[in-house]
């Protein structure tokens, strides 16, 4: 079962369960800015029972293509717990979030681990081509270690020409 819920309307515990989930899954990596980009959208619980074993959050993003700023539904916090891989959970998620993007933003995004990637390409993502940077608070920064890791939900975009994230701490990607 897969429960979708805005961070507002998620109880202390459910936050809490979610990012310890993420902190195993990601066995001790996550970094507090990782988590703080999973806050403030929709998250995707996946449940077997009453226990939490899977967790994905959309959250809005702008992200520059041309000299457009595009509502970006930005995909965070992916992971399923080892214990409980290979049964539909990381499907379930994904599958939910996308329907959040197609209705919410103008296109989907994420950056992906090299073992997450058949899961994304799976579901239709596709790695963007063209140059990336971010806008930072010292300008535009290319960001060419990027490259093949972040996807995008999107069938009207030029996958290559260059496209923009905005600045948060931590990751920018």
């Amino acid at each position: 079962m897969v429960r979708t819920a805005h961070t507002a309307d998620l109880d202390a515990a459910t936050l809490t369960a979610a990012h310890a989930l993420l902190e195993d899954v990601f066995e001790g990596e996550l970094t507090a800015e990782d988590w703080e980009h999973s806050l403030g959208g929709v998250h995707a619980l996946a449940y077997e029972g009453e226990t939490l074993v899977g967790h994905a959050a959309v959250v809005q993003r702008r992200l520059r293509y041309d000299d457009r700023a595009l509502r970006t539904g930005y995909v965070e916090g992916v992971g399923v717990h080892r214990d409980h891989r290979r049964r539909g959970h990381a499907d379930a998620l994904m599958d939910v979030l996308e329907c959040v993007i197609r209705a919410a933003y103008d296109v989907g995004a994420l950056g992906a681990t090299d073992a997450a990637l058949p899961l994304y390409t799976k579901h239709g993502w596709r790695a963007w081509e063209g140059p990336l940077s971010a806008i930072t608070p010292a300008g535009l920064v290319a960001t060419p270690e990027e490259a093949g890791s972040i996807l995008v939900l999107t069938d009207t975009l030029d996958l290559t020409r260059p496209l923009a994230c905005d600045w948060r701490e931590g990751e920018l990607w």
